[in-house]
């Protein structure tokens, strides 16, 4: 098949980091005059996998497809347009996607004008985007995290006779403004702040797939948040791969802390952010988190290890005391705070008396969420390069130590509701009972109860009457 290769990625290309400052460009749309006629009425299909930055990237996609008339359909057999976005963090995300290709075969053969396409941070590993291309001749699209802006002109190119195009570029990229947004939730926003990651922790690939970190300005920011505002929205999310790094790429004066302050003064009534990076974080953020009650008291703050050997051939920057002195004054600082993290188990060469740092870790921390994964190695980061003679049978065994030992604390947190009211913003009917409503307290628990659906899309009070952990059951209070 013949192929347009416009960019192919390289890692080593995507590891550098200039000293340029951002560039800030306005999203250009002279496309799709050419290309509305075409497409007008057609129908898309897009699956997300990942982080809240790959459905951040779904909704722009969403809002400049519907620029040119494509209708969105929840059936994948209808789809003239068929979009895979891709998630690289973990191998399992990976192997999802190649099931996925592999059951999406039939619809090209049974249609060549059909598109189907794959972009996110998988495909900017060129090993993968070698096998994939070899492998599934039946996508004719791939393009890069930072290419979603000419998503509109390869679909011109391939109704107008391309057979396939890859463009992935392994570039710090820029910041683009105006990109259209068609969002999913009605109630809950998702905002970037900022792009890409500076870190390079040893076991991750999205510094390379993300880019250098780039910083939206200050106003540009704001401004989508009072939009938001207007349009009704009950809860922001501020989004970065390092959110709390804001800033340090421009020239404004303002770091995150004053942004997340400036955000709460708009006045949407509740403010989350993420992730935040341990490293990064101030006492000035303490104080702000604080300071305001529409910031909620709910952060995630990722340890990934309790050891401070291994969190050094992780290259994460803090050990574990700074950690937990930073908890400390969280803490203190932040009456009724809730603690969410990530967990990593099974670091090359992880020792015993090295996991057991981190069990006692969270003896001392007491989350009451936490993300554990089994290590997974991402080719093209230090950390696969490294001998590991930790068997797997061994990881498998401590990973369900410690969650056993999270879930012990979690489920102490949530007996601790029964009998509280709390404050949730109804998201819709539960998933596993229609009868049921389902929402998020400011402590980000799930919660159930039973109500009116014109509830969906308010904050109301609900009372918990049962604890399961993971969830909560509760009763309306009427207000």
């Amino acid at each position: 098949m013949k192929t347009n290769i416009k960019n192919y990625p390289d890692l080593k290309v995507a590891q550098k980091r200039d000293t340029n400052k951002t560039v800030f460009v306005n999203a250009n749309f002279d496309i799709v005059s050419s290309l509305k006629p075409i497409v007008e009425g057609d129908k898309y299909f897009i699956h997300t996998l990942g982080c809240q930055a790959n459905v951040r990237d779904e909704e722009t996609m969403r809002g400049l497809l519907s620029k040119v008339g494509y209708i969105s359909t929840d059936n994948v057999s209808e789809a003239d347009l068929i979009i895979i976005n891709t998630c690289a963090v973990r191998e399992n995300a990976e192997d999802k996607v190649y099931g996925e290709i592999g059951n999406l075969k039939k619809y090209r053969r049974e249609n060549k004008d059909k598109i189907i396409a794959l972009c996110g941070c998988m495909v900017e590993q060129p090993e993968i985007l070698n096998y994939l291309r070899t492998t599934f001749p039946e996508v004719n699209l791939y393009f890069g995290t930072h290419e979603i802006p000419n998503l509109l002109d390869y679909i011109f190119e391939l109704k107008k006779g391309e057979t396939r195009i890859i463009d992935i570029k392994s570039k710090p990229g820029e910041v683009i403004e105006n990109l259209p947004s068609s969002r999913l939730n009605k109630y809950k926003a998702y905002v970037n702040i900022m792009y890409g990651c500076n870190k390079f922790c040893t076991y991750c690939i999205v510094p390379y797939t993300r880019g250098k970190e780039r910083s939206r300005k200050f106003n540009d920011v704001l401004l989508e948040v009072r939009d938001l505002k207007k349009a009704g929205y009950q809860e922001v999310t501020l989004l970065g791969q390092n959110v709390n790094a804001y800033g340090k790429d421009l020239d404004e004066g303002y770091d995150f802390a004053d942004l997340l302050e400036a955000v709460a003064q708009i006045g949407i009534p509740r403010v989350r952010f993420t992730t935040s990076h341990p490293w990064d974080f101030s006492s000035k953020m303490i104080d702000v988190i604080s300071k305001y009650d529409n910031i909620m008291k709910c952060i995630h703050l990722p340890v990934q290890s309790g050891s401070s050997e291994i969190l050094k051939r992780m290259g994460r920057r803090y050990d574990r005391e700074k950690y937990l002195t930073l908890v400390k004054e969280m803490r203190e600082k932040i009456p009724n705070l809730s603690l969410s993290t990530d967990i990593i188990v099974g670091f090359p060469n992880e020792s015993e008396e090295n996991f057991n740092d981190t069990l006692t870790l969270c003896d001392e921390v007491k989350y009451e969420n936490a993300y554990t994964f089994i290590y997974s190695p991402r080719r093209g980061t230090p950390a696969a390069k490294m001998e590991d003679n930790v068997s797997s049978k061994t990881k498998s065994l401590r990973f369900r130590e410690l969650v056993k030992r999270l879930e012990k604390y979690m489920e102490i947190d949530a007996n601790n509701y029964i009998g509280k009211t709390c404050k949730v913003l109804v998201d819709g009917e539960s998933k596993t009972d229609q009868n049921m409503l389902s929402g998020y307290s400011e402590s980000n628990k799930l919660v159930h109860f039973k109500g009116d659906k014109n509830l969906i899309g308010k904050i109301v009070t609900v009372k918990i009457l049962e604890s399961h952990t993971y969830s909560l059951i509760g009763e309306l209070v009427n207000e």
